[in-house]
């Protein structure tokens, strides 16, 4: 292992070397190396093998912005390894491979590629009928994406949120100089950078004949950001994607940060673009920002004799940043008559560099097994994308090209920027992005050092006049003069091989000939040829694709377009998005009351509520004598956590005729009815109650995890249809209690004196608005767990005092707290279905015995066409309640109902009721099983077989009579 001296290697630590293992053999490296990094400096460039044609491959970017590099740790596939950091005793290998890393059987079909054309997997699987199950194995198998560990453990991964005035993307100079001009203004700023250093180009390219330069400016401007009080910076992090008003997910390390920013400056730079030509993709071919990066950041001397092949005047400077560090460089091939600085060529050729102006390198030529560059044919340039008939050949160990620059604008587009071409200056702009949103740096197009850091200063400003801490900015930075993109860039061999996408394997012929099956738009082009679809996403063939697609369409490039960019920007773990997050959660008004009671607590939505009242360890002795209470004597349970929406206008009744499935038109002032809501499939998605108070004033009862849900849905339905009508949730308003049992109504009628309570003036479902103890409240006579009962709802200050008086008034009723655990068996009791516990994203009306709850004469309800399609066809599944002896093991929530050796179902609710004395449940069990008295097997915990008794619901008062007392 041999490195470059100080003060190249920015990353790596000299005094710290880590030894490591590649494809079963030992390297060494230094900390701060990546795997890619480590195995240059020991001269290994070969990592891979590609994804169609298995052909060697070896780093291209050194910025993790291909699939060259793609390697295999013992516990996850697909890593990159520019990406990837060395730590000791790391065991890696590469992958898609067959035999050996520098055997590969499979490369041979690289030979056939003209009997692979674009597309020939769509016309040639599917038939004859049935082949492609035979296809299926032999295409799995060749596909080579690495192995999973079936034996990984989860690891920790969490989130957190922040909020800040000025987010800046990107640590380039132009994001350091907005960092700094916003944080100088008084905002709170965070400085995202996806490196482990902050800098961007700065840590590596060159600016200028001063080699110094670059790393002058950045240590200047690096130290300011860092002392100041007003910034956070966050390296290693990526912003993955833009959403609606400046949300940002920044992923660092195992955490997502779920950012929000008032102003956002994105300073993301710009991609590096590589020339097309035969075997552009051979190790030792790589970017000249690449190898810049290898010098710089890593101490690697990327090779003994070079070729740089440019389209700007960058590969000058790393022509020159080349030979400083020891290497020859053979020649310095500029695709354009001149360059922009003709200082630069004078500096090059006083090096003793030889450049040749409008030439290009035709091919790159191979060494005997195909495994590293050894030379290139070099031609004149005769035309678009034409070489000369004769050239010469020049040995070189590597290649450095360079055909320009595509700006980083995946965020931007995700904002809903345009991103345009200027076809006779082979120039991007970005344009329509919103107001809180400002671009800076290259990636608006600025090139030169002191440009892009005046351009940082220009967006902070704009920034900052948004915020109200400054004015708006007269003008904004003059533009570069000089072209940084060399406008075509391909150079098509006979042979083929010049690769277009390197992690598809395309080739130009491939994309010219999806135009000729028709495909002109380049999304359908990158549908069709898988352009783009890789792990770079299009960073290195949007720009030839978009110019090959216009050439062979007979367009320009800004008719053509490049594909869409979706998030994320990057690949992202799925540990990251389901990890652990920022819970919240909600109290009751009477949260401590329950405390005080010794109440158990336990999850229900986002709330918290008593699960039942005494030791965990005891809870079936505790739900037993809280269920008896109820049905014996008189029970209380706070009920808080149902969602409530006040719905008042004048179309308040024709509001809710549409939302749900019963009708409410008719529904006189004083009653209550049940409310079933389906969504446009016909799925049952909430239910409730509505309460009419008045002609133009409903109260309806929602889900408690699905209140926010149903309010949002009405205001979003509402906008479309434009009733008279206002919705409020007034969930948090209110808190509720449900007062249940035979002495219920002698509870309530000591406390409430002026509403009516016998059965006759206030019978089932009735609604009244009266006080109880003096408080305000709205009295519902419904029951949800199947006895008299009374829900009381009051203005949330005053629930403290209504438990308590309650309480005290029912001691000489026998009266105690209940909770939801209770109730969820008292309902069971009843057969009454919970949302989203007895149903699914498929559940509809007739599944669950629920046509009674839909008015069939109503022209319209949200989802009615869906529900008579699906009542049209035959029942597959039904939810029924079962019965199990209580010495039979206790079935749980999920367990699998079958009919004979296929699954049928599953239990969705089961416990054992001491009013019944058996075990009783509700399932989903096939439609030939549905009958009562069926026998249904239920496999329980160990996979034994329990046999349960189908039963007709409700298990428990099946004629009503104590609800309606």
């Amino acid at each position: 292992m041999t490195r470059l001296p100080a003060p190249m290697g920015l990353l790596i630590d000299r005094n710290k070397p880590v030894s490591f293992s590649f494809d079963g053999r030992e390297f060494q490296g230094f900390n701060g190396d990546t795997v890619a990094s480590a195995l240059l400096g020991s001269d290994q460039w070969l990592m891979s093998r590609s994804f169609k044609y298995h052909r060697a491959r070896g780093p291209l970017t050194m910025a993790a912005q291909d699939a060259n590099t793609l390697v295999q740790l013992p516990d996850e596939p697909n890593v990159i390894a520019d990406l990837q950091p060395l730590l000791p005793g790391l065991q890696v290998t590469p992958q898609n491979i067959s035999g050996t890393l520098e055997k590969d059987k499979d490369a041979y079909l690289g030979k056939f590629s003209k009997f692979m054309p674009v597309g020939f997997y769509y016309r040639a699987f599917y038939k004859p009928k049935g082949m492609w199950k035979r296809w299926e194995p032999l295409i799995r198998k060749k596909a080579g994406l690495g192995v999973l560990d079936l034996e990984f453990k989860p690891e920790y991964h969490d989130k957190a949120f922040l909020f800040f005035d000025v987010v800046v993307v990107g640590s380039g100079p132009a994001g350091l100089s907005a960092a700094l001009t916003a944080a100088e203004a008084g905002a709170k700023v965070l400085l995202v950078e996806q490196q482990p250093v902050l800098g961007g180009a700065l840590t590596y390219a060159r600016f200028d004949l001063d080699a110094n330069l670059a790393s002058g400016t950045r240590e200047q401007m690096v130290g300011a950001v860092s002392n100041h009080p007003n910034i956070r910076v966050m390296t290693d992090a990526t912003c993955n994607a833009w959403f609606a008003d400046n949300y940002l997910p920044i992923h660092q390390g195992k955490r997502m940060y779920k950012v929000r920013a008032r102003q956002c400056i994105v300073a993301s730079g710009a991609f590096d673009q590589p020339v097309v030509f035969r075997n552009n993709d051979l190790p030792g071919v790589v970017l000249t920002s690449a190898v810049q990066r290898l010098m710089r950041l890593y101490a690697v001397k990327p090779g003994q004799r070079a070729v740089v092949l440019t389209g700007n005047d960058d590969g000058y400077l790393a022509a020159l940043d080349l030979h400083e560090q020891g290497v020859a460089v053979a020649a310095l091939l500029d695709m354009r008559p001149q360059p922009a600085s003709q200082a630069l060529l004078a500096a090059v050729k006083a090096k003793g560099i030889v450049v040749h102006l409008e030439h290009t390198v035709y091919e790159a030529l191979a060494d005997k097994r195909g495994l590293h560059v050894t030379g290139v044919d070099v031609r004149r340039i005769v035309g678009q994308g034409r070489v000369a008939e004769q050239g010469q050949v020049l040995d070189c160990d590597l290649l450095c090209m360079s055909a320009g620059y595509m700006p980083v604008y995946q965020l931007l587009c995700q904002a809903g920027g345009a991103l345009s071409y200027n076809d006779t200056r082979a120039a991007f702009a970005i344009k329509g992005l919103p107001a809180n949103l400002q671009i800076a740096g290259s990636v608006n197009g600025q090139h030169a050092l002191g440009n892009v850091i005046e351009d940082g200063r220009y967006a902070a400003a704009k920034a900052l006049a948004a915020l109200g801490l400054g004015e708006e900015p007269a003008q904004a930075p003059e533009a570069d003069s000089a072209r940084v993109n060399f406008d075509w860039p391909i150079f098509a061999h006979p042979k083929g091989k010049e690769f277009v996408d390197y992690d598809e394997d395309l080739q130009i012929r491939d994309i010219i000939n999806a135009t000729r099956h028709g495909y002109r738009d380049v999304q359908l082009v990158k549908r069709f040829s898988t352009v783009g679809m890789g792990p770079s996403q299009g960073r290195h063939s949007a720009l030839p694709t978009a110019r090959l697609v216009a050439a062979s369409t007979h367009r320009n490039i800004s008719e053509t377009g490049v594909t869409t960019a979706r998030p994320p920007f990057t690949e992202e773990k799925l540990a990251l998005l389901a990890g652990r997050g920022f819970d919240p959660y909600r109290r009751t008004p009477m949260h401590e009351r329950h405390l005080q009671a010794g109440a158990k607590m336990m999850p229900a939505g986002i709330w918290q509520r008593p699960a039942f009242y005494g030791p965990a360890h005891e809870r079936e002795r505790c739900m037993r004598e809280e269920a008896e209470c109820v049905r014996n004597n008189v029970g209380l349970i706070d009920v808080s956590t149902l969602g409530g929406l006040d719905v008042r206008g004048p179309d308040a009744a024709e509001l809710l005729e549409r939302m749900y499935t019963f009708g409410f038109k008719k529904l006189a002032v004083g009653r209550t009815r049940y409310a079933l809501l389906t969504n446009e499939q016909g799925v049952v998605g909430d239910d409730g109650v509505a309460c009419r108070l008045a002609d133009n004033h409903f109260y309806v009862s929602a889900t408690t995890s699905g209140v926010d849900r149903i309010y949002q849905q009405m205001l979003q339905w509402n906008a479309q249809w434009r009733l008279e009508v206002d919705v409020a949730n007034v969930t948090a308003a209110y808190a509720a209690v449900n007062l249940a049992g035979p002495q219920s109504r002698k509870v309530l009628e000591k406390v409430c004196t002026d509403v009516d309570l016998s059965a006759e003036a206030f019978p089932y479902l009735g609604v009244r608005e009266g006080t109880v103890a003096g408080i305000p409240a709205r009295i519902l006579r419904v029951g949800f767990v199947g006895e008299l009962g009374y829900e009381i709802h009051v203005p949330a200050r005053f629930a403290e005092a209504l438990w308590d008086i309650l309480l005290d008034t029912g001691k000489a009723f026998g009266i105690r707290p209940f909770g939801v655990e209770t109730q969820r068996l008292l309902r069971l009791e009843k057969g009454h279905v919970i949302i989203s516990q007895d149903t699914d994203g498929m559940t509809h009306p007739g599944e669950i015995d629920m046509q009674w709850a839909i008015a069939r004469k109503k022209p319209f309800f949200i989802g009615k066409r869906s529900v008579e399609i699906l009542e049209a066809q035959p029942l597959k599944r039904k939810l029924v309640g079962f019965k199990l002896a209580k010495t039979q093991p206790l079935p749980l929530e999920g367990h699998l109902v079958l009919e004979g050796a296929d699954i049928s179902g599953n239990v969705t609710s089961c416990e054992y009721s001491s009013t019944l004395d058996a075990i009783i449940g509700l399932a989903y069990v096939g439609a030939k099983q549905a009958a009562p008295g069926s026998q249904v097997p239920i496999r329980v915990g160990g996979g034994q077989i329990v046999s349960a008794t189908v039963v007709e619901l409700p298990f428990y008062d099946p004629e009503n009579k104590r609800q309606e007392l």
